[in-house]
Parts: C-alpha cells; sequence; structure tokens
C-alpha cells in the first residue's frame, strides 16, 4: 500500500506551522537505565549466578596456565576464561527471517617476558595444551622483546579478589526464541497497518558475557554482563514516484536484561514508527546552508562517539593505533591546555555508567572501574588509557594506575586500550527540548542515528539522522528530508549554544565499535542531553527532490 504526500496531509492533518509536538517515544527513558552501577559486592542473588558458572570447573587450569607462564621466564602473566552466549532473533514483516546463536569458550594467557607483552589462547582446556599455551605466550614476548621500544612499565594496583554481575531482571536467555519472535511479529504487524508502509523489520539480540580473570599478582576476579539491543524499522514507499523512506525506533541498546526489551515498549509505539516513515516520505526536501540544529541525545551520541571518544584514546593520539579511520587530531602534549570546545564542553569518561554498555568493575587488566573528566569547560585535561600506559602520560594528568579501559573482545583476543562511555555532561539550567526549540527562530530539530563520515585524524565530518523537523519561530512547523550536517570538531563543539538539563539526559550507543588489527569489538555508550548548534547543513536527495 502507499499513499500520496495530498493524501497523507489531509489523513493526518499536518501542515506547516501546526506547532507539533517531538514524539514522548523518542525521549523515552527506560527505567533499567536507572540501575545503579557497578555495585560492589554484588546482591546475594547475583553471586549465585557466579556460583553456577562453568568457568569454576576449569579455574585451576588457568591457574597453571600462570604457573607454566612464569616458570617458563615470565615476570608477569594474567589468565582470562571466557564464556560468551549471543543471540539474534529477526523477523520480516509477518514472519521469522533470522534466528542465530553462537556461543565460544576458551582460555587467553596474556604474558611480560623480557620487557615485552606475549599471548596465546586455546579453546583446548586440557593440561597439555594449557602448557603449550604458556610456552607460546613466553616466545611470543620474547620475540616481541627484540623490536619494543621501551620495556612495559605496569602501575602498581592492589590485587583484587571480587565479583560483580551487571544490574538486571530477567536473563534473556531465559527468554525462548519463539516469545522474543511473537513480540517482534506483534510489533511489526503494528508498523504494517499504518497505510503507506511497505515493510517492517524487527530484531533483538542477546549478549552473555562471563569472564574470570586470574593473575600472577594474586587478582581473582569474576564478572557476569549481559547485553540486549532491541530494534525496529518501518519503510514507507511511494511506487508512483519510485521513492522510499526508513525510521527506526530510537530506543538504545543497553548493558541490561530482557526488562530492557518489554521497557522499550516496541508494539506500543509501532504507529508512531510507521507514521514516522510516510511522514519523512512526503517530507520537504531541506534547504542547504548555514543553519541552527538542535540535536536529539538519539543523534548526538555517535557525533560524539566519532569527534569525542576516538580522539581521546591515547594510543590512537600516539599513532600506534590507525585502524578504523586513522589517528587522532590531538596532541598529548597539549593536555590542559587545548581547546577542543566552549565553556558548555563538559565530557566524562564512565565505566560505572548505569546501564552504559563498556560499564563493568574491573577492567581487563584487573583495574577497578572509575569516572573521570576528559573535557572540562572545553579544555582536554585527561585521556583514555590502561594500567601500562598511564606513565606515558605521567605529570600531564592525575592518572597514576591508568584508567581501566582495558578490554578483550574474546578469551582468543589480546586485551588493550578500548573505549568507555563517554557523556557529555547536561548544563546547569535545566533545559528541556521544549526549551531548546521554543528559543529558536530558524533551525531544525534532529534525531536518531543516520550515515556518518570522518577523516582519517577525527577533525573534519558529516553526520545525518533519522527524523528531521524544520522550526519556525519556536515551533517544530513540518518534516524534512534528506538533511545532514557538516562542520569539524572543534568549530562544532565550540558553536554549542545551549544544552539541556540533567531531566533531558539520554544514553545512546553501539554494539560494535572497531578498532585494532586484528580487529575487535566492543559495546559502548553514549549520554548527552539535546544540545544545540551552528552548522553547515547540506542535501543528501543527490538532486532528487
Amino acid at each position: 500500500m502507499s499513499t500520496s504526500r495530498r493524501s497523507f496531509l489531509r489523513a493526518t492533518g499536518l501542515a506547516a506551522g501546526t506547532g507539533l509536538l517531538w514524539p514522548s517515544w523518542a525521549q523515552a527513558d527506560p527505567p533499567g537505565s536507572r540501575v545503579p552501577a557497578p555495585v560492589k559486592p554484588p546482591p546475594s542473588g547475583a553471586l549465585t549466578l557466579l556460583s553456577a558458572s562453568p568457568l569454576l570447573a576449569d579455574e585451576l587450569l588457568a591457574k597453571r596456565a600462570i604457573d607454566a607462564a612464569l616458570a617458563a621466564g615470565a615476570s608477569y602473566a594474567d589468565a582470562r576464561l571466557v564464556a560468551w552466549r549471543r543471540e539474534r532473533v529477526s523477523v520480516r514483516d509477518d514472519h521469522v527471517s533470522e534466528v542465530q546463536r553462537s556461543s565460544e569458550y576458551g582460555l587467553g594467557l596474556r604474558v611480560i617476558a623480557d620487557g615485552a607483552w606475549g599471548f596465546a589462547a586455546t579453546p583446548r582446556l586440557e593440561p597439555k595444551s594449557i602448557d603449550g599455551v604458556a610456552k607460546r605466550a613466553v616466545a611470543a614476548a620474547k620475540i616481541n622483546a627484540t623490536l619494543r621500544r621501551e620495556s612495559v612499565e605496569l602501575a602498581p594496583v592492589a590485587a583484587v579478589s571480587g565479583g560483580w554481575v551487571a544490574p538486571h531482571r530477567v536473563d534473556p536467555f531465559t527468554i525462548s526464541p519463539k516469545q522474543k519472535a511473537d513480540l517482534l511479529i506483534d510489533a511489526s504487524k503494528s508498523v504494517l497497518a499504518v497505510a503507506g508502509v511497505a515493510h517492517a523489520w524487527a530484531t533483538v539480540d542477546s549478549q552473555r558475557e562471563d569472564k574470570l580473570f586470574l593473575s600472577s599478582e594474586g587478582a581473582r576476579i569474576h564478572q557476569l554482563l549481559f547485553r540486549v539491543r532491541p530494534q525496529l524499522s518501518a519503510t514507507a514507499v511511494d511506487r508512483r514516484r519510485g521513492q522510499f523512506a526508513s525510521r527506526d525506533h530510537e530506543i538504545a541498546p543497553m548493558l541490561a536484561g530482557w526488562e530492557h526489551v518489554e521497557d522499550a515498549k516496541l508494539v506500543e509505539d509501532a504507529a508512531q514508527v510507521g507514521e514516522d516513515a510516510v511522514r519523512k516520505l512526503h517530507a520537504a526536501p531541506v534547504e542547504p546552508g548555514e543553519r541552527t540544529v538542535i540535536l536529539d541525545p538519539s543523534n548526538l551520541w555517535l557525533t560524539i562517539h566519532e569527534s569525542i571518544g576516538h580522539p581521546t584514546e591515547l594510543d590512537r593520539a600516539l599513532g600506534l593505533e590507525a585502524n578504523f579511520a586513522g589517528t587522532s587530531f590531538l596532541d598529548p602534549a597539549k593536555t590542559g591546555t587545548y581547546e577542543i570546545g566552549n565553556e558548555l564542553a563538559n565530557f566524562v569518561a564512565d565505566r560505572t555508567q548505569p546501564g552504559g554498555l563498556a560499564t563493568c568493575a574491573w577492567d581487563d587488566d584487573g583495574v577497578g572501574t572509575e569516572r573521570w573528566q576528559l573535557v572540562e569547560a572545553g579544555k582536554l585535561v585527561d585521556w583514555q588509557t590502561t594500567r601500562d600506559q598511564a606513565h606515558w602520560i605521567r605529570g600531564k594528568t592525575g592518572d597514576k594506575a591508568g584508567h581501566a579501559c582495558s578490554y578483550a573482545d574474546s578469551y582468543s583476543s589480546v586485551a588493550f586500550q578500548r573505549m568507555p562511555n563517554i557523556s557529555l555532561a547536561p548544563g546547569k539550567d535545566g533545559h528541556t527540548t521544549e526549551d531548546l526549540i521554543n528559543a529558536t527562530d530558524d533551525g531544525i530539530l534532529i534525531s536518531g542515528r543516520g550515515s556518518w563520515s570522518i577523516d582519517q585524524q577525527r577533525y573534519n565530518f558529516q553526520f545525518s539522522g533519522q527524523y528531521f523537523w524544520e522550526i519556525k519561530n519556536g515551533r517544530l512547523t513540518k518534516p524534512l528530508r534528506d538533511v545532514a550536517y557538516q562542520a569539524n570538531t572543534v568549530e562544532f563543539w565550540k558553536s554549542m549554544d545551549m544544552l539541556g538539563g540533567e531531566a533531558s539526559f539520554r544514553l545512546g550507543g553501539s554494539f560494535s565499535d572497531g578498532k585494532g588489527e586484528p580487529g575487535q569489538s566492543n559495546a559502548v555508550s553514549h549520554g548527552c542531553p539535546p544540545a544545540r548548534f551552528r552548522v553547515n547543513v547540506v542535501s543528501t536527495a543527490g538532486g532528487k527532490a
């Protein structure tokens, strides 16, 4: 089924000057995102989950790997036993299109020998294989020692014995694939009931990460993490004009259980998603030029990720990492003086963020997680670091033990510096999205994740979005389409002139942030309030109205 622009506007009463409200579901703050995290020690029920872990049966083998590495010449060793479960259930229109399940289990051993790192891993957990892993890891370290520029220096930390389970109410793996598919099909059918919508797609990804960390320094840390990602999308089609438009639900992935999927209200919000897709299909094209834009948290989180998150990775700024879009325009020598934005720009890194995808209690170096300032009143003041990177910027920041940013995405991957949850702090004036709209005479409100591009130093960029409203005289007037905004990182954050308050703060995030070679993928969240900027707006229509 399809609709014309005229018939749709007549049926829905949409027209310029109606002052439409920003949809409430686009600003939803799921209850699960407010659960405190991390909590040390975990509640008694969480300890029961840890005591049932299959990893405990192989703990002696992990200790054996460490002992064997020390006997082979290592000065330090840590072992990670990791069990992953992943599941995806997807539907297309009125039927199940995909059910995927995967699991992995194994041991990774990291060592320091002759002042250099070495690593080896195995899925075969028996004594002979474990002894072989220790020999390979130490041999790799000794080869790396012939190439190293300086010896590995680990910041001193106390050896910790503890456990933690991510806050959740319902283990997503206790919900059957059929139950998940039934929910998704109900949501999809509700989308398809909207006149003009031709297709619907919905999916739920569930992850369970169970890991036990042991070190030659005496650390023993057991953590269990749950992550879920519900998604819903509608595609509207105008066959007469040969055009289509898609609209995604803006619920963010979260460190949480199945309750987050229930809180997302996919079925209840489905009609709104479908109606937005049709509005977008028949929307007016944007007029390019310098414009004021208000960016909803569902859009701004990705800009934070690319323009603040990746440039403040210390290894990237030092040129030691250049995969997945290059290095960084930032210079550690300018820590404390470089202005990356104006006084409203305050960015916090936080691996304790409630609901944050990168949240945990200890990192994969065994260092306790924390919250720290990256950018304060526009000035770069600190970096993302690990235990072996802390001395690289000694004297430039207060970082003495590293900021617990070590992570490996598998037992077979070596742990290295990965991005924590990084967020733009809310403003002190308590503004809402409506306040920002009311204060704008001529602008565009942008929400949702769209296409993006950024240069090799994370400086010049272009971002689009999911949905766009024109603002005239403090009111939303009509939907727009084919909108993207361009800027460079410094000019962008210096142009921010209005910021939402704490009540408007929302998390966004990604299940798959890439880095490294061989590549690894981690999950990370970014929070922010809505914010207003001055940027160059371009049309992505390619010359077609």
